[in-house]
């Protein structure tokens, strides 16, 4: 992916995971501890069994090797900022979402390398080179962790200019996550459908099987609907930019950052119908 790879991949990410915390503030970091068990439901979901069952999935689902890494990368991002409109428009407890987006995503700097250095060893095997947990999450803190805070402190220094400017960088950042899901796939045009053919299938999979099994824990575990709604979208949308970055930064792209590709197209749909399953029922 040559210079998009190294400098407007990374620089979009940084700039998307800035407007992400430029609309947080230190209570939603704060809120956790007024609301821990649902927090702690949520948390467990996305961090523990979504990577689970990706695993799962891959290890029985026929594939190409690196297509499988590229599963669990998309898995082992947090959620996006989308996560949280998509739960207000699910009558969902935004709040909780918003904790859920904000811990997750500086936690990430922790759980992506371990989750990627793993799978890579299991489904790739042998030499793994410069990707190693150390490199990874040196790379995730700078394009991730980093901008989060930067974001975060300017709400809370700099409000006069964060509140006006934080829906300017939400466009901002959705015309930027539209431009790397875009050159994504067109980097693969020349397999797209054959490949698309194989990663689509088992993301979709992925994508319902995760959200059905939150969705079903948190409501024995969570506090009411409103938690479960939030829980199990979270556990639906994931950063697909991330993902994509991820792939691009350590594997160079190619086929592991198909999956990151349909799963960001599949997961829209299929979220939808789920909010309008929730909104039925409430």
């Amino acid at each position: 992916m040559g210079i998009v790879a190294e400098v407007f991949l990374p620089l979009a990410l940084a700039f998307i995971m800035f407007a992400l915390g430029l609309g947080l503030t230190f209570d939603d970091f704060a809120r956790v501890a007024k609301q821990p068990k649902d927090f702690l439901v949520g948390a467990a979901s996305q961090l523990i069994l979504l990577p689970a069952v990706a695993f799962a999935l891959v290890s029985i689902w026929p594939m190409n090797p690196e297509i499988a890494l590229g599963v669990m990368i998309i898995a082992a991002a947090p959620g996006g900022v989308t996560s949280n409109i998509l739960t207000s428009f699910a009558r969902g407890d935004v709040a909780l979402s918003i904790s859920l987006t904000a811990v997750i995503s500086l936690l990430c700097v922790i759980t992506i390398p371990l989750i990627v250095v793993f799978a890579h060893g299991r489904l790739i095997g042998g030499d793994v080179g410069d990707v190693s947990v150390a490199k990874t999450a040196i790379s995730v803190f700078f394009i991730v962790t980093v901008p989060v805070l930067i974001g975060l402190v300017v709400r809370r220094y700099a409000q006069g200019f964060a509140v006006p400017f934080e829906p300017w960088a939400n466009r901002i950042s959705t015309a930027l996550f539209v431009i790397v899901l875009i050159g994504a796939i067109v980097q693969q045009r020349d397999n797209i459908v054959p490949y698309f053919a194989e990663a689509g299938l088992v993301t979709l999979a992925l994508n319902v099987l995760m959200m059905a099994l939150a969705y079903a824990i948190a409501r024995v575990f969570a506090s009411g609907i409103p938690q479960r709604a939030a829980i199990s979208i979270e556990c639906g949308l994931q950063n697909g930019t991330l993902a994509i970055a991820v792939s691009a930064l350590l594997f160079g792209g190619g086929l592991t950052s198909v999956p990151a590709a349909t799963y960001s197209l599949i997961m829209f749909a299929t979220a939808l119908i789920f909010i309008a399953i929730l909104r039925r029922q409430t």
